[in-house]
């Protein structure tokens, strides 16, 4: 394949996601079959690594799919994966998964974002929680961040707000360290920056929800909130795809609630036998 010019030295890219990988150049190099002589060529510019290097490297460094197309470009060579818009009969197959995926899931809350929070697909739990918001916030593209802390969404709900915006804002940072999305950065900044909600009703213990029931114990950092009177507690997991081969595909998430206490699944199941 004929190489392209680049647009930026390849060398201090892979040196700076080293760095934040916190590891050596020796580690790197036993990592990826190399030395570290070689790899510190490459980070200095003083040798070009082959596209093979290239993707060994980024593949050892855990570099997102995204951001080693923009290794291959810095370093003169085309991009290798291509990002396929998520409409597009390719993904019809991937599209159909997910929606059973989802509706499977029924009667708990589970949906699926995109590397900037914006919603491509949620099931009838999710909508149960989005009822009564006002019509702003569920305009098109949703965004999940946006909605679960903005505070007319979902925030002055949330019974343990304090907790649960934390977890978000750490897991938005955490994703910030790997990449350089400009997108993500707006968002996080404008969430981050999003008043405190108000309550609607007193918060209440720990030990008893708005049913009297006694919570659960915690496993994990559940998300406690109110939907028609009932205190409902969720804890969260998220699923990526493996060795994915397509930016857009890369980029999914898929989030799952699961039910934390008895009194949650009686209630959904009530809901949507």
């Amino acid at each position: 394949m004929a190489a392209l010019a680049p647009t930026t030295a390849v060398g201090p890219l892979l040196r700076d996601w080293r760095r934040r990988r916190r590891i050596s150049q020796l580690e790197l190099a036993l990592r990826a079959d190399s030395s570290a002589r070689h790899i510190s060529f490459i980070e200095t510019g003083r040798s070009r690594p082959s596209e093979e290097m290239v993707l060994r490297l980024a593949e050892r460094l855990d570099v997102p799919v995204r951001e080693r197309n923009s290794l291959l470009l810095a370093a003169g060579y085309a991009p290798r994966f291509s990002e396929t818009a998520l409409d597009d009969p390719a993904l019809d197959a991937l599209r159909e998964g997910l929606t059973r995926l989802l509706r499977g899931y029924e009667p708990y809350p589970a949906l699926v974002v995109d590397g900037t929070y914006t919603v491509v697909a949620a099931n009838r739990g999710i909508a149960m929680l989005l009822d009564g918001l006002p019509g702003k916030l569920l305009a098109p593209p949703l965004n999940a961040m946006r909605i679960t802390l903005h505070p007319e969404g979902l925030a002055p709900r949330i019974h343990n707000l304090r907790e649960w915006r934390g977890h978000l804002l750490d897991q938005m940072e955490r994703q910030l360290a790997l990449s350089r999305s400009p997108a993500l950065r707006e968002l996080y900044d404008e969430v981050a920056a999003y008043p405190p909600a108000e309550r609607a009703r007193p918060e209440r213990t720990a030990e008893t929800s708005v049913d009297g029931d006694a919570a659960a114990p915690r496993f994990a950092l559940p998300m406690r909130i109110e939907h028609d009177g009932h205190v409902l507690s969720f804890v969260s997991s998220i699923s990526t795809f493996n060795t994915p081969m397509d930016v857009t595909v890369a980029e999914l998430a898929v989030e799952t609630f699961l039910p934390a206490d008895p009194a949650t699944v009686k209630y959904l199941t009530s809901l949507m036998p």
